[in-house]
């Protein structure tokens, strides 16, 4: 019989949800390059559907934050996770901040032509996307950094998200509890 898995609690929910803003994140740039090389009518198309992705994984950050601060709460503190994990605080406000204002930024070059009711020209639909993809580099490497020290949690310290038990074992055994002795206890 197939079991749906069971949807964690809120503090269990970080290491799904994280990738999702990093992965949408990332690909954003090479949307915002392929509609800046196309034509102005083509590529505004491309441009809106990467200020789409780009709203996705900066909501998305917010709600990897929140799901963060939940779980670093019952992680198990040593001096160097403790460090490591207040670092990787900050770096994710940090990101978030960026690319909440990044994503503002991009906004007004992709919506500045239908508001001001001009026709996009090269200088809008080429050279400001070119251009905002070096500040949107930067962005990129805050946010490498900040996956990176979560990495560290995960992967040098062993910090895991805290589950609980699951309602149905696979077996008693594998459980560590077999259903005849359990009321001998």
């Amino acid at each position: 019989m197939v079991q749906m898995p069971v949807i964690p609690p809120w503090e269990g929910l970080h290491p799904l949800i994280v990738h999702f803003p990093i992965a949408l994140l990332l690909i954003t740039p090479l949307l915002v390059i392929v509609g800046a090389l196309l034509t102005p009518e083509k590529g505004r198309i491309v441009l809106y559907t990467a200020l789409g992705l780009m709203l996705m994984g900066t909501l998305g950050t917010f709600l990897a934050a929140a799901t963060g601060e939940a779980a670093g709460k019952l992680a198990e503190r040593t001096p160097q996770v403790d460090a490591v994990l207040e670092h990787h605080e900050e770096l994710a406000d940090a990101t978030r901040a960026v690319f909440a204002g990044l994503t503002l930024i991009f906004a007004a070059i992709v919506f500045a032509p239908k508001v001001f009711r001009k026709l996009p020209g090269k200088l809008v639909t080429t050279a400001l996307p070119l251009v905002f993809l070096l500040f949107y580099g930067a962005g990129m490497l805050l946010l490498a950094n900040t996956a990176h020290n979560g990495g560290r949690l995960v992967h040098e310290f062993g910090v895991k998200a805290m589950l609980g038990p699951s309602p149905s074992p696979v077996s008693g055994e594998a459980a560590g509890s077999n259903p005849q002795t359990a009321d001998r206890d």
